[in-house]
C-alpha cells in the first residue's frame, strides 16, 4: 500500500494540469479590445511594407522604417505584392528591378520574431500575387519555414462576415492570432488558411490623387452583401510624374494626420452594416503623420 507521501504527487498533478489558461489582458495595446470582435476593430495597416528606405531619391519605396519598426509604430495589417525572382518567392514593388524587397520567408521569418516577443497583439497580413504562384508548393512552405503557420487563424466557415469573427481576447488566447489574405488566387481548399480577401474585404480606390479621399467601393465579391463585407480605406496621396504616379511623402504627414483618416473613415460608414468604421487603413510611410492616435480615435479611444 503507497503511503501517504508516494500518493500526494498523484493526486496534485491532475489538478495542476488542469489549470485554466490564463486570459490576455490587453489585445493590441488595449484591455478594451480584447472583448472586441476582430471585424469591430480598426486596424493601421502598411501599404507595400517590405518597399521601405531612408533614401529620398528611392522613387519606388512606400515605407521608411523597416517592419519591426512599423509594427513597434502600431502597424497592424502589413501589406505586400509578391513575385517570382527566379527560383524564389519574393516582395517587389512592380518588378523586383524597381524594387526589391527580398525572399518572402525572410520576411515572414522577421514577423515571427516580432509576434514571438509580443504575445498580445493580432496581426493581418494582406498579400498579393498576381503570377498566380502555387499555394500548396511556393506559399504554404514560406509560412511553415518562418514558424508562423503555428499561429494562423483558420475560419469554421467562409465567407465569413464582419459580425461573425472571434473577438481579439478570443484569438490570442487561442494562440491563433495572424489572419492571411489573399487578393487573388487564394484557394482555402489547398491552403486553409489563406483566405480569399475580396469575399470578406471590399476596399476604395487606390492611387488617389484627390486629398479629399472620396469613398466608394472599388474593389469586391458578390459573395455576401457589401453590409457583411469588413472594409479596407486606401489612404495613401499620390503625385504624378508625366505618366508615372508615385507616392507623396512632402504630404504625409497630413495625409496620416488624424483630420484626414477621421474624415475619411467617416466618409464611408454609410457602407457598412451597423455603421462601423474601417477594419483597416492602409498607409504609405507610416512613421509620419499621427495615424495610430488616428487609428485609436475610431476605436472609441
Amino acid at each position: 500500500m503507497l503511503g501517504l507521501s508516494a500518493l500526494l504527487p498523484l493526486l496534485v498533478v491532475p489538478f495542476a494540469s488542469a489549470a485554466p489558461k490564463s486570459r490576455a489582458t490587453t489585445c493590441n495595446g488595449h484591455a478594451e479590445l480584447c472583448d472586441r470582435s476582430y471585424g469591430n476593430v480598426t486596424f493601421m495597416g502598411s501599404h507595400d511594407s517590405f518597399a521601405y528606405s531612408d533614401d529620398p531619391l528611392a522613387l519606388a519605396r512606400d515605407q521608411e522604417v523597416d517592419i519591426p519598426s512599423q509594427l513597434d509604430l502600431g502597424v497592424r495589417l502589413l501589406q505586400a505584392q509578391s513575385h517570382m525572382n527566379g527560383d524564389d518567392l519574393h516582395f517587389c514593388h512592380t518588378s523586383c528591378i524597381l524594387f526589391d524587397g527580398g525572399k518572402v520567408v525572410d520576411y515572414l521569418t522577421v514577423v515571427k520574431t516580432w509576434l514571438d516577443s509580443n504575445t498580445e497583439e493580432v496581426l493581418t497580413l494582406l498579400f498579393t500575387n498576381p503570377e498566380a504562384v502555387s499555394l500548396t508548393d511556393v506559399w504554404k512552405p514560406a509560412f511553415d519555414d518562418s514558424g508562423i503557420s503555428d499561429l494562423v487563424y483558420v475560419p469554421p466557415n467562409l465567407p465569413m462576415k464582419q459580425s461573425d469573427w472571434p473577438t481579439l481576447g478570443d484569438m490570442i488566447d487561442s494562440g491563433k492570432r495572424v489572419v492571411v489574405f489573399m487578393d487573388a488566387d487564394s484557394d482555402p481548399s489547398q491552403v486553409d488558411f489563406i483566405l480569399p480577401e475580396f469575399d470578406m474585404i471590399w476596399e476604395t480606390p487606390y492611387g488617389y490623387t484627390d486629398d479629399s479621399f472620396p469613398c466608394s467601393i472599388d474593389r469586391t465579391s458578390n459573395a455576401q452583401s457589401t453590409a457583411d463585407h469588413m472594409y479596407m480605406i486606401n489612404h495613401s496621396l499620390n503625385l504624378k510624374i508625366g505618366d508615372i504616379t508615385i507616392s507623396d511623402p512632402g504630404e504625409a504627414d497630413t495625409t496620416n494626420g488624424v483630420d484626414s483618416i477621421v474624415a475619411a473613415a467617416d466618409k464611408c460608414v454609410s457602407y457598412s452594416e451597423d455603421n462601423t468604421y474601417p477594419s483597416f487603413v492602409l498607409l504609405d510611410f507610416v512613421n509620419l503623420g499621427d495615424a495610430k492616435a488616428a487609428v485609436d480615435k475610431l476605436n472609441g479611444f
